[in-house]
């Protein structure tokens, strides 16, 4: 069967490379996506677009038992200490967060 796209890219320095735009238009591809590479045995590749894997499943587990254990242990829950927040409020005074706002590559 012929291609119905076909492309190429140049590996950088890094061993890095754009997706060409017919090929991230055709895998509906956006930023942060994560691609699949399979080799195939005749040397061909297989490009497809990754299974959204939004969920850790360490996280996942963690935050389901600190939900437990804090439904089963009312009475360890505590008010935030007014001094402590006093120093948080003093050390981020001025800073702007926009929470809604994308990482950059960098902070993730």
């Amino acid at each position: 069967m012929p291609a119905l796209i076909a492309a190429e890219s140049t590996l950088t320095d890094r061993y890095q490379t754009t997706v060409p735009d017919a090929v991230r238009k055709a895998l509906n591809l956006g930023k942060r996506d994560k691609l699949r590479y399979t080799v195939q045995p005749d040397g061909h590749v297989l490009l497809t677009r990754a299974a959204d894997t939004d969920t850790d499943p360490a996280l996942g587990a963690f935050l389901s038992f600190l939900a437990s254990d804090m439904t089963q242990h009312l009475e360890r829950l505590q008010g935030l200490d007014p001094a402590l927040l006093q120093r948080v409020q003093a050390l981020t005074a001025g800073v702007a967060v926009d929470l809604d706002a994308p990482l950059l590559a960098d902070d993730e």
